[in-house]
């Protein structure tokens, strides 16, 4: 049984329509993982078409460049489509097949999410149409191109600000209209249950291997673990198999943007979130003094989003793990610094969490060890960080 609430986090607030498609999601989910048959498609995919198990590499250079710890990365920028989003839309194309479904839906943001559902739907025969913020097709155009080359409809989305809150609130507008024929292929370990269950059942392969690849390589569990946290499905698949280890410290690393007192940012947790429902499910979310989605802002289009994963809530709240922002500018900043001693590009969204490791440095003894998960890589972003900066 996938949980329905963490702690007071979570649930499902969803028009009554939604009610019975949830329900046969569910348990369908459920019907799905105990099949042997479905397991076995599900790691013929993952081993053969998406490239597991990711290694876990340690970055000599960039750990002698920080002094105190050492760093492993989780290798997920080296999956099929580019990031860890593959994952979760095998499985739930897998489990769009289980239901009958012809067709799928997604929303994106930095376009990953996007991409990696058009790659399941062409593998899996399955028509397929992808939500994108119009402001987000047009920093991630070559994925939207990607998208499109895949097989897939892009379809803009130009209210509100245009980002991915309002992909969102049009694929759950055709997912309540099409429910019958349709699966709507969430990205991330939030909205309404059973969603961020079944999403971080399909990302918990990433804290599997690692604690598996970290014992082999260390002869012990990591000191700590790190990720950038969007709506947070990289982030809790990592995090899934560590929970009951409390001497393995966990960070979650949200998007500062401009600052925190500017407004302009996608801190939900550390910045200034409060309790809210956003997208069918009670967490943190970003609001005005009347209790409005405030619009948010991020160099990184995956964690341009103004509420998070409600387990992330919870464990935040539990204090489980530790929840910290990192600025536009110190992000750009992390962004060369893994390129340089490396020779790895990252993603924007997971440069977040390596323009962290300077500060938990020097909160470590030396010999610490901690494990990043580089969710994504940057082909993506170069040209986007490239006009940033006046190079291109």
């Amino acid at each position: 049984m996938i949980e329905k609430r963490f702690g007071e986090f979570g649930g499902a607030y969803i028009p009554e329509l939604l009610v019975p498609v949830l329900k046969e999601l569910e348990t369908c989910f459920e019907k799905a993982v105990k099949s042997s048959e479905f397991q076995a498609k599900l790691d013929s995919y993952l081993s053969r078409y998406a490239g597991r198990p990711t290694p876990l590499y340690l970055a000599e250079n960039l750990s002698r460049r920080l002094g105190n710890i050492k760093v492993y990365l989780k290798r997920e920028d080296l999956l099929h489509t580019g990031a860890h989003k593959i994952n979760n839309t095998i499985g739930q194309a897998l489990l769009a097949k289980f239901m009958g479904k012809k067709r799928v839906i997604a929303e994106t943001g930095a376009g990953q999410h996007g991409v990696a559902t058009a790659a399941a739907a062409a593998l899996l025969g399955l028509e397929c149409e992808i939500y994108m913020g119009s402001k987000d097709a047009e920093r991630q155009k070559l994925n939207v191109y990607r998208m499109n080359l895949l097989g897939a409809k892009v379809i803009k989305v130009s209210s509100g600000s245009k980002t991915l809150k309002d992909a969102i609130n049009d694929a759950l507008r055709d997912y309540t209209t099409n429910c019958n024929d349709t699966h709507y292929v969430l990205g991330s370990a939030l909205g309404p249950h059973p969603y961020p269950g079944i999403v971080r059942h399909f990302q918990s392969v990433i804290g599997l291997e690692a604690r598996k690849q970290v014992i082999e390589q260390e002869g012990r569990l990591p000191d700590y673990l790190v990720a950038c946290v969007g709506g947070g499905s990289n982030a809790i698949g990592l995090f899934s198999h560590f929970m009951d280890d409390k001497d393995v410290k966990m960070v979650g690393v949200e998007a500062g943007g401009e600052g925190i007192s500017t407004g302009r940012h996608a801190a939900r947790i550390s910045g200034d979130g409060k309790k809210g429902v956003l997208h069918g499910s009670l967490t943190y979310v970003l609001q005005d003094p009347f209790g409005q989605i405030r619009e948010t802002h991020s160099v990184s289009a995956g964690l341009d989003y103004p509420a998070i994963g409600p387990e992330h809530a919870y464990l935040s709240t539990t204090r489980r793990v530790e929840y910290v922002h990192v600025s536009d500018s110190d992000a750009l900043g992390g962004f060369h610094l893994l390129s340089t001693t490396e020779g790895i590009i990252p993603a924007l969204e997971s440069a977040h969490a390596i323009a962290y490791l300077p500060v938990l440095s020097g909160k470590c003894k030396k010999g610490d060890v901690a494990i990043l998960n580089l969710s994504g890589r940057g082909d993506k972003d170069v040209e986007y960080v490239g006009r940033i900066e006046g190079l291109i």
